[in-house]
């Protein structure tokens, strides 16, 4: 083997493990942005369930008024 195709080879292994990385890494951020989707559609949800226990506790302080 010639000094030029040995550092090709090298070359091109690094290459390879480089572009390994680069998938990993966008199959992970896949899976984060998938995650963020869940953990922002859960966060609204539960805000509509806040404002709805909040609206029910006004009722009860406004009941509790007029029994007063």
């Amino acid at each position: 083997m010639t000094p030029e195709s040995s550092e090709s080879e090298v070359l091109a292994q690094e290459l390879e493990k480089l572009g390994e990385q680069v998938n990993s890494l966008e199959t992970r951020l896949a899976e984060v942005e998938r995650i963020i989707k869940g953990l922002e559609a859960t966060a609204l949800v539960t805000a509509r369930a806040l404002e709805e226990i909040s609206s029910h506790w006004d009722s009860v302080y406004r009941a509790m008024r007029r029994a007063e």
